[in-house]
């Protein structure tokens, strides 16, 4: 009677656990909504759902620069139920940043699969008399004091390709830390500040609205909402290269056959017509990848973040 008892009482758990499984996919973003990454998320998980035959619920969890949404999916169940939409910061940036993170971006988390790749886009205001960014540095250098460029905040993508930028082409340049890139944007577009380095898909609709004018790509090649903006390369400001992708993780202990069939899904999402169309209207680039390029990119791109914020001594605010 026991062992039957025993028996009845572990099916019943298998089917409460098949039962969290198989129900709502939670997928955190660590940014509020309308952003960039909320707006990447919002797209995927439509499709998701469709392909994983889940519903997909996007759930918000903004803050310190992506590490609230981190700690909490670390801890999250491992069964596919709790996703991290997760742009390079709070993975490949923040543990250079952080000494005491609440959680361990290698230890924590099972890579999934890269989303999309966002390039970054040097903007100023329109009545800026510079042509392009190499015009930019000449007129820098030229003027009587240094030339205020803005950034979302210390440590961040914005600053990191600034001081990038700064270091390759000698521009006679002040970092301005904001709160975010909605208040630096703003001012950009009220000349408050001359300038900002920022993902194209946060720039795209001021760019084309004509309230920002890109002067330079931080990237290997041109964008395709941009054909005629040059990368910084091809005007001799070399090696300034930032690529704020997005990606999936789950928590690590998440089982390698959820995560092979999470990977599947996400392939199949990014591979859909309409959705890809949608991502590349506002700037994003679909790039899906198996859970070890993920990895591998994770790993290299903190190595590259790291040395440089160590090389320029950045701390945080």
């Amino acid at each position: 009677m026991f062992k039957k008892i025993l028996s009845a009482g572990l099916l019943s758990l298998a089917a409460v656990g098949a039962a969290q499984a198989d129900g709502p996919v939670r997928l955190i973003i660590a940014f509020p909504p309308g952003g960039p990454v909320d707006l990447v998320g919002r797209v995927l998980a439509e499709q998701l759902g469709k392909e994983l035959k889940q519903q997909v619920i996007v759930e918000n969890k903004a803050g310190a620069n992506g590490n609230i949404a981190a700690a909490y999916v670390a801890k999250a169940p491992a069964d596919g139920s709790v996703l991290f939409l997760t742009s390079v910061g709070a993975v490949s940036i923040s543990p250079a940043l952080y000494k005491d993170l609440p959680y361990d971006p290698v230890r924590d988390f099972a890579p999934v699969s890269r989303v999309v790749n966002n390039a970054t886009v040097f903007v100023v205001n329109p009545s800026n008399p510079a042509t392009d960014a190499a015009d930019f540095v000449k007129k820098s250098r030229a003027a009587s004091q240094s030339v205020a460029i803005g950034s979302s905040g210390i440590g961040s993508i914005p600053h990191l390709t600034l001081e990038m930028f700064a270091d390759s082409s000698k521009a006679n340049v002040l970092h301005v830390p904001y709160k975010g890139a909605a208040p630096v944007i703003n001012d950009v577009m009220g000349n408050q500040v001359s300038g900002f380095f920022g993902d194209v898909p946060g720039l795209i609709g001021h760019i084309q609205g004509g309230k920002l004018k890109p002067l330079g790509i931080a990237a290997a090649t041109r964008h395709p909402l941009l054909p005629d903006v040059k990368t910084l390369a091809e005007q001799g400001i070399a090696g300034v290269e930032s690529n704020n992708w997005y990606g999936i993780v789950a928590p690590a202990a998440t089982p390698a056959a959820t995560v092979e069939k999470l990977n599947q899904a996400l392939r199949a999402a990014l591979g859909n017509e309409a959705v890809r169309a949608r991502l590349e209207k506002f700037g994003a680039q679909a790039a899906p990848s198996s859970p070890q390029e993920l990895a591998a990119l994770i790993a290299s791109d903190r190595e590259k973040w790291t040395t440089l914020i160590q090389r320029k001594n950045i701390r945080p605010e």
